[in-house]
């Protein structure tokens, strides 16, 4: 999957990581993102971490690298983005007179709305069923089966190539639902399965069992994960695509609101923390006179990481966005645009700093106060 070189230049691409944050339906703004850099000459995509919707972005870039190179990743995201779309309006349809409960605002609005994502006629039907006799003390000991997700996985992506030694290094975080402690899932431990457990919510399906371990999404505790690229992966610039926005200057009004703001702070909150940890570790490095010869491999990596972020504006995730109910093709083309432009933007301001600089500045974290 070498990438091609930049016209003219003759130099070789810049080697590139990816760190793609989940966020359900708004993954699509991802799937944007990823179509715009495949179009970039002089980048090569050498590893990719991700979370849920995240994990699920990763396999379809792997795959369609491996497939046939950059036109074949974009034909492999576009498909399965199609798919969902296909998927939500089924669901729609299928919801019939049920339809307003998933539109309804309030907390079960937020509750409900990764639903949609994973929708798929009868099956999605079916582990909605599921899931809400669960809430309202029903038998929940269905198999896992019912998560439509495993149908679209299972259709787009050939997970034996994915563990080929020329595949894209990958990184997908689960949460260990005995532990609670992270687990990242590696080229040679992928399967659907090992997707279906990073995008696990435990409000809709049962935790995915693997290897006689449970695991729910990985957003709560790596999202996306960093610590892998940088430990096991060489390239030094790092690329994140936040679908959560860094700041919203706005106070939430209203209950439905304040969950969703509370939700997007939880699933964010690992990736703020890994990023002052990286910060922290780089600035103390930089103070001691860097890694130095002889230095731990991961101390090296760390002093020549160069890390970046494309992230969604706060406008184009509104709190209480009902899209992401049932996210239909016009609503997910509306977010692959969006995608598309926030990447066009960023290269036109940073493309030249790839290979040479950093351009994601870390804020040391607040001073402790007596």
């Amino acid at each position: 999957m070498t990438g091609r070189p930049a016209p003219g230049t003759g130099m070789p691409p810049v080697r590139l990581e990816l760190a793609l944050q989940g966020g359900g339906a708004h993954g699509a703004f991802t799937w944007g993102v990823l179509e715009r850099l495949l179009d970039e000459n002089g980048i090569e995509i050498v590893a990719i971490s991700g979370a849920s919707a995240g994990a699920v972005n990763a396999v379809l870039l792997a795959h369609g690298l491996m497939q046939g190179g950059r036109a074949a990743a974009q034909c492999a995201l576009w498909q399965f983005w199609k798919n969902v779309g296909r998927a939500a309006h089924a669901a729609r349809l299928s919801a019939g007179p049920f339809a307003p409960l998933f539109a309804a605002s309030g907390p079960a609005q937020t509750e409900w709305a990764p639903f949609a994502l994973w929708s798929a006629t009868q099956a999605a039907w079916r582990a909605f069923a599921v899931s809400a006799a669960g809430r309202f003390g029903g038998d929940t000991t269905v198999g896992q089966d019912l998560n439509p997700l495993r149908r679209l996985l299972a259709e787009a992506v050939d997970f034996e190539r994915l563990r080929d030694a020329a595949a894209p290094r990958l990184f997908l975080s689960a949460t260990d639902v005995a532990t609670g402690a992270l687990h990242v899932f590696r080229n040679a431990d992928l399967t659907p399965e090992a997707v279906l457990a990073s995008a696990c919510l435990p409000q809709l399906f049962r935790a995915v069992e693997i290897e006689g371990r449970a695991y729910w999404d990985g957003g709560y505790l790596a999202n996306p994960p960093l610590a892998p690229l940088i430990a096991e992966a060489d390239a030094h610039d790092l690329l994140i695509i936040q679908l959560i926005p860094p700041e919203r200057r706005e106070a939430p009004r209203g209950g439905a609101d304040v969950v969703a703001r509370l939700n997007e702070i939880v699933f964010n909150a690992s990736l703020v923390n890994e990023l002052r940890a990286i910060g922290a570790l780089q600035r103390a490095l930089a103070a001691g006179g860097g890694a130095g010869a002889g230095a731990e491999p991961l101390f090296a990596r760390l002093g020549a990481l160069r890390l970046h972020r494309i992230s969604a504006d706060e406008n184009v995730f509104v709190p209480g966005d009902r899209g992401r109910l049932y996210p239909e093709w016009s609503y997910l083309q509306r977010l692959h645009q969006q995608g598309c432009d926030a990447a066009g933007r960023w290269l036109e301001h940073h493309r030249a700093d790839l290979g040479r600089c950093a351009t994601l500045a870390i804020a040391p974290a607040e001073p402790a106060r007596p």
